[in-house]
Formats: C-alpha cells, structure tokens, sequence
C-alpha cells in the first residue's frame, strides 16, 4: 500500500503535580487554547479542550506520524515552559508525570466531546482521582494505585 491512512481519536487525560488547582479562570482558557496550538503543530488537531482548575482532557485527532507518548511529552514540556513565563506565582508549574489515553471510537467521539465539555459538572458530583479510576476500569487498564498518583 503506497499510501498510509489513519484515523484515530484519543481522549488524554493528565492533571497538575499534585492535582494542585493552579488552572483557574480565566487563564485555564489561555492554558487550553497553547494547548491547541502545540497539538495542532504535532499534526494532531484537537476535537476540544476542558478540565477544571487541577486537570485536562483533551480529544484530539493522533497524527500517524506520532506516537502518543511523543504527543504527550511535547504538549506537556512546551505548555510548562509556557505557563512558567505567564504569572511568578507559577514558576514551579508542572503537569503530573503520568497520564491516561484512552482511544474513543467514532461513533463515540460526539459523547466524548460532551464530557469533555461538561468537567465543571461532573466534578462536583466526582472527584477527579474517582473519574480517573473510572476511565482505566471501563477501558479494563490493569493498574496499581501506589504507581498512579504523583
């Protein structure tokens, strides 16, 4: 085949060292639009963009060009550095070293793009350590709680 086609969508989900609420509004906006931009460079174009003060979900498009751990690492040092320079009080910055991805089918990236859009709701109903839990049973990730949070 002379040609190589992909489609893939993937949910990413990774939150702040700590899971300390240093996203707020409205500079959480800022943080998801240089988000964009970085995918978007990476040839992985985002569907949308959410989280709340202490985490990100991002759907996006996967370049077949790209691992995901690649994608992960580019969008995660290059908005670091960013937000680093943004405000003094964020010069320590950093994402927590994991993160989740998680392939969503096409018929399903509509439902994903309503979660995604929804976080604020879903966390006052659901801490974000019980979704992330969540996610890694439904897609059946075998995982050891010691290792997952930083």
């Amino acid at each position: 085949m002379p040609q190589s086609l992909a489609k893939l969508h993937v949910h990413l989900v990774f939150s702040t060292k700590q899971r300390e609420p240093l996203l707020l509004q409205p500079f959480r906006e800022r943080v998801h639009s240089y988000l964009a931009v970085v995918l978007n460079n990476l040839d992985s174009p985002a569907k949308i963009i959410g989280g709340t003060s202490d985490h990100v979900h991002i759907l996006f498009r996967m370049s077949k060009n790209h691992a995901l751990a690649h994608i992960v690492e580019a969008i995660k040092v290059s908005s670091s550095k960013w937000i680093k320079t943004q405000n003094p009080a964020l010069h320590a910055f950093r994402w927590q070293n994991g993160y989740g991805g998680f392939s969503v089918s096409p018929s399903q990236a509509d439902a994903a793009v309503e979660y995604i859009d929804h976080q604020e709701e879903h966390r006052r109903v659901v801490g974000f350590q019980e979704e992330y839990r969540r996610f890694l049973q439904t897609y059946g990730v075998e995982f050891d709680e010691r290792y997952v949070w930083d």
